[in-house]
């Protein structure tokens, strides 16, 4: 039995402009400051890509495919647990939609064929706007916000 999927969509403006919002997403040096990973590919459709924790073990975490790139509008990779590597029916895909907005960009990050319920479903949908926020945010003022902060007890 097909296991049930579903989606998460994300949309910030952010005041930069097309390239420079893909090359914060595609170089890893740029990713490293505000996403704490580096995202690691010569992102060519086909190749491998990973998402590799910027600190001295260098743990790969994600894993995928790169299905589709025109720069600087749109990127598509498959994503995955490093764990999950072997298992096709744990990867979903990410879309990366980067459009001119008047003197900014709208950046939609889609994120599907995600399990329904799943613990990967439950990361992204709390990872995905600190990400993004801390992306606007590096990019608008050079300075990112702590994608590894935790709430506050009440």
């Amino acid at each position: 039995m097909a296991k049930e999927k579903t989606r998460f969509v994300y949309v910030t403006y952010v005041l930069s402009t097309p390239e420079k919002v893909f090359e914060a997403i595609t170089k890893p040096e740029i990713a490293r400051r505000y996403w704490g990973h580096e995202n690691v590919s010569d992102w060519q459709p086909g190749s491998e890509w990973q998402h590799v924790r910027a600190d001295p073990e260098r743990t790969v975490q994600l894993i995928g495919k790169v299905v589709e790139v025109t720069p600087p509008s749109r990127l598509v990779i498959t994503w995955a647990n490093a764990s999950q590597t072997a298992d096709p029916e744990s990867h979903s895909r990410v879309t990366f939609d980067i459009a001119e907005y008047d003197d900014m960009v709208r950046l939609t990050v889609t994120h599907d064929e995600l399990e329904a319920g799943s613990g990967m479903e439950q990361g992204i949908t709390k990872g995905w706007p600190l990400v993004l926020s801390s992306l606007k945010s590096y990019l608008e003022t050079g300075r990112a916000i702590d994608v590894f902060a935790k709430p506050k007890a009440a």
